[in-house]
């Protein structure tokens, strides 16, 4: 059901007023320990000589006194470039430019620290990627100790890909007190196909075609610097965070190495410059909260994105001191309806969507349809409606202008009275083997109810040896357990993929359940991810033998074991996760201290704990106000 009013719909209302209740306590322990860091005037005003001169011992004369002085704004710049990384390797030259424009807006920029970056498409199906989870909150701490200096009255946060950017905002966050914005550097340029892309990679699964075939594919399509095309995690990341308030306007998708994307983020830094103080104050504590929580939860389901975000927007607002929960995916999920036809969604990339209207036509067609907080407080200024703009040069400036109230292209983007799908295509589903997380937004009807016989494999290079076997070769569900956060770190088990699609389209029922993850590209194939509690914490996953029958129902939200609870009950699980000695190589022994305290994927898969009231101090004062 669709609202076109001036009010936000009943179940935006009520899921919204859900979190506010069940977060009281936590949101304003929150909200006091933020309003105690505040200051009046520059943090560094409080250091004793010797901290500030530390501080600026390395500085430019000019910069120097800006900072003895005690008047001008510091910004911290936290940066995850490295050139290993397509997507980051432009955030070499942000920097500089980030100083120059802070300086002439009347503030003094330095780069505070830099936070670890893996790219989850190089360690793909590697042990390197059992890791990659575990270094949002290593991110998360780096991050911490970038900002710990009390030297910063605002800070710009450098990043694009999937683990990077939740990690800098939940690390942010502890700093609440200080105006935070995230800025990116933009997709590479359209290379070959997806649907291509998927073709040579399941010709490559089935042996029909050769690793030079399939290499030359893949640099077809990860082919410079940018962030890749597709609508995985990385920019579900940039997408949810604008709609969230935390870029400037239109900045997700504005390509690398173009004068709009340096303007951008030199704008960015006079951004933060001015809301660093003054009437203008607005701390990230104050943009992160249940509306804007809500907003990118709502983006998030109206464009297909990640389910990675199950996770991360649940660590996220935990950081915030809110509780998110899977059923308030589910119930958003419900009403939000479809809106973008984007891979592995549909044949597009984000390119497309970007040149038919991109975030902010979906954000207008949104906000009319009332499935969007406008009464939020942004990067760019009180409202929601000032990301209904998309920002253009006109002789050189920076400026914004409105975007055309249509599509400019409905077989990628489409207004929320046309909708690809009435719902945004996340369900949760639930049964004898726990709780979990389906993406049928790429999954056609037919595929979404599977009766089948299991097959259990504790690792991916199992399920390959059986695939390429020809054992699996009939209708199947796939049961990959002992990879959540506490077995191994949840790695993502995208390789999966070609194998599984082949399968389906040699006519078999196909269904994959899981413990681990699956990011945002499970595709065609029906792949329930996060089981929890997952095995390795006695889940009943752990229990499933070869031969059960398994139900999967996506549409009725059901996911069961067909044995004999007694029986289920009696087993003995045959494996489990590795243990110590086996977890090791390739830097993994020294996550192991992460490893042992992760927090179940329900609760965002942290390392932090859960949220309470304590965990943020007692509270004194509800809300940061002041003006700097």
């Amino acid at each position: 059901m669709l609202v076109r009013s001036n009010t936000v719909h009943p179940v935006l209302a009520d899921v919204t007023a859900r979190i506010t209740e069940r977060s009281a306590r936590t949101r304003a322990a929150y909200l006091s320990r933020v309003a105690a860091a505040a200051t009046e005037g520059p943090a560094r005003s409080g250091l004793g000589c010797g901290n500030l001169a530390h501080g600026f011992a390395a500085c430019s004369p000019s910069d120097k006194l800006a900072i003895r002085g005690l008047r001008k704004p510091g910004i911290a710049i936290v940066s995850a470039y490295n050139d290993l990384l397509s997507a980051h390797q432009p955030l070499d030259e942000f920097p500089a430019w980030i100083k120059d424009a802070a300086r002439e807006a009347g503030g003094v920029a330095q780069f505070a620290g830099g936070v670890p970056a893996m790219c989850d498409g190089i360690t793909q199906g590697r042990p390197g990627m059992e890791l990659s989870l575990f270094s949002r909150d290593v991110i998360a701490m780096a991050t911490g100790v970038a900002l710990s200096h009390e030297m910063f009255d605002g800070a710009l946060l450098l990043g694009v890909c999937d683990k990077i950017v939740p990690g800098l905002l939940i690390g942010a966050l502890s700093f609440g007190h200080l105006p935070a914005i995230l800025v990116p550097a933009g997709p590479m340029t359209s290379g070959l196909p997806n649907k291509e892309k998927v073709r040579v990679r399941q010709l490559y699964a089935e042996g029909r075609a050769t690793r030079e075939d399939l290499l030359d594919a893949e640099a077809a399509s990860y082919h410079s610097p940018g962030t890749c095309t597709f609508y995985g995690t990385a920019n579900s990341n940039q997408l949810v965070v604008e709609v969230m308030g935390l870029h400037l306007p239109g900045a997700s998708f504005v390509h690398p190495g173009t004068p709009l994307r340096r303007a951008l983020t030199e704008e960015a830094a006079r951004r933060v410059v001015a809301i660093s103080r003054g009437e203008d104050y607005t701390p990230v504590a104050e943009v992160i909260d249940e509306r804007s929580v809500v907003n990118g939860l709502v983006a998030l389901l109206a464009t297909g994105g990640s389910t990675n975000h199950t996770l991360h927007l649940v660590a996220i607002a935990a950081a915030a001191g809110l509780q998110l929960t899977w059923d308030d995916f589910a119930d958003l999920s419900a009403v939000v309806p479809l809106l973008a036809n984007v891979y592995p969604n549909g044949s597009a990339d984000i390119n497309h969507f970007h040149a038919a209207g991109g975030v902010q036509f979906l954000v207008g067609t949104l906000l009319e349809a009332g499935l969007l907080h406008e009464d939020v407080r942004t990067a760019a200024g009180t409202g929601l409606h000032h990301y209904r703009r998309e920002p253009v040069l006109d002789g050189g400036a920076l400026k914004w202008r409105e975007v055309p109230a249509h599509s400019l292209d409905e077989a990628v983007l489409r207004p929320a009275d046309r909708p690809f799908a009435m719902d945004g295509g996340l369900r949760m589903v639930s049964g004898n083997l726990g709780r979990a997380v389906i993406k049928v937004s790429a999954v056609a009807p037919e595929h979404r109810v599977v009766r089948a016989p299991a097959r259990v494999f504790s690792t991916q290079a199992e399920f390959d040896r059986a695939f390429r076997a020809g054992e699996l070769d009939r209708d199947v569900v796939v049961v990959i357990r002992n990879q959540g956060p506490r077995a191994n770190g949840m790695p993502e088990l995208h390789g999966l993929t070609p194998a599984l699609g082949v399968l389906m389209d040699r006519g078999h029922r196909i269904a994959l359940v899981t413990d681990g993850r699956m990011s945002g590209a499970s595709g065609k194939i029906p792949a329930v991810i996060h089981v929890s509690p997952e095995a390795a914490a006695g889940g009943p996953l752990a229990k499933v033998a070869d031969g059960d029958l398994v139900r999967l129902d996506a549409e009725a939200g059901e996911l069961d074991v067909l044995v004999d609870p007694a029986e289920l009950a009696g087993r003995t699980p045959s494996d489990g996760p590795p243990d110590e000695a086996a977890w090791t190589g390739t830097g993994r022994e020294l996550f192991a201290a992460l490893r042992r305290s992760v927090g179940p994927a329900e609760a965002g898969a942290s390392v932090f704990g859960p949220v309470t009231p304590g965990h943020f101090g007692a509270v004194t004062e509800v809300g940061v106000g002041g003006t700097r």
